[in-house]
């Protein structure tokens, strides 16, 4: 039985990976079928670089998920304090409330959020209303679970009477906060942050329905490119997408244990401290 796991688990992350790797080693072919090796090469990266109207879509991009996720990022943090000061059932109330944009299917989410921004643009006689602003706002809206998620156990590890001793030595409330409070939540902070940054980088269903004329990003863009043969600096385009999200990825996940590894030597020292009965 254990070995059956083991061979459904190598499959199963075959079947997930082949794809991506098709793609990264697609972008270094020198010809244009991927079913056709022709050499290896850089140029479909050179051909990336050179191409002015992919690198102001990735910018745009770039630029949505940055503003996003640090507006997602204060938000979301202030109100995981706020949902974890609550007590029984409103906070679970509030938490199952937090929960449906991630269970919600996209492009109900979408729709929606279309047919508000369409509703707010008929209120104030705004004909074209939809662009940058209606899409950052989409995106900080489905970025606030994931960092909430993110803060919510921080808090919940933390000594609840760390606070209160900062403020009882002098600290202000900000300062309390500040020195205490956020550093014991920095971690969940930061992975909250590169969540939300990798789920705005990529997004492309919600985007498609609040974006418009004037302001597009890359993902949107790209599904035109999937109605015409792909070129190979798309394959490019993909890796370097691809490498970049893994990395942060990577950090996020050594970010978390190394959070957890910090606070299970400070339970065996603090176990060593107290005295013996």
């Amino acid at each position: 039985m254990r070995r059956f796991t083991k061979i459904f688990t190598v499959l199963v992350f075959i079947f997930l990976y082949i794809p991506m790797i098709l793609l990264v080693v697609s972008s270094f072919n020198r010809g244009s079928d991927m079913a056709v090796w022709q050499g290896f090469t850089f140029s479909q990266y050179g051909e990336l670089f050179r191409d002015d109207s992919l690198l102001r879509l990735l910018g745009n991009s770039v630029l949505v998920a940055v503003l996003s996720s640090l507006a997602a990022t204060v938000l979301g943090t202030a109100a995981a304090l706020g949902i974890h000061n609550m007590r029984g059932r409103m906070r679970r109330l509030v938490m199952q409330v937090t929960n449906i944009p991630m269970t919600n299917p996209e492009i109900v989410t979408g729709v929606s959020l279309a047919l508000l921004f369409a509703f707010v643009g008929t209120v104030l006689k705004i004909h074209s209303i939809l662009g940058f602003w209606t899409l950052l706002i989409a995106h900080i809206t489905f970025n606030l679970p994931y960092v909430i998620l993110s803060v919510m156990p921080k808090l919940s590890q933390m000594d609840p009477d760390l606070a209160e001793a900062a403020l009882d030595l002098g600290c202000t409330p900000f300062q309390a906060f500040t020195k205490v409070v956020l550093h014991e939540i920095l971690p969940g902070v930061v992975s909250g942050a590169l969540m939300a940054f990798t789920m705005s980088l990529d997004d492309f269903v919600i985007s498609y329905f609040v974006t418009g004329s004037t302001f597009v990003t890359l993902p949107v863009e790209i599904y035109n490119y999937t109605k015409k043969p792909i070129q190979p600096k798309i394959y490019a385009l993909f890796t370097l997408m691809f490498a970049v999200i893994l990395l942060l990825m990577v950090v996020m996940n050594l970010l978390q244990a190394r959070d957890s590894k910090a606070r299970r030597a400070r339970t065996r020292l603090n176990q060593r401290r107290e005295p013996s009965p």
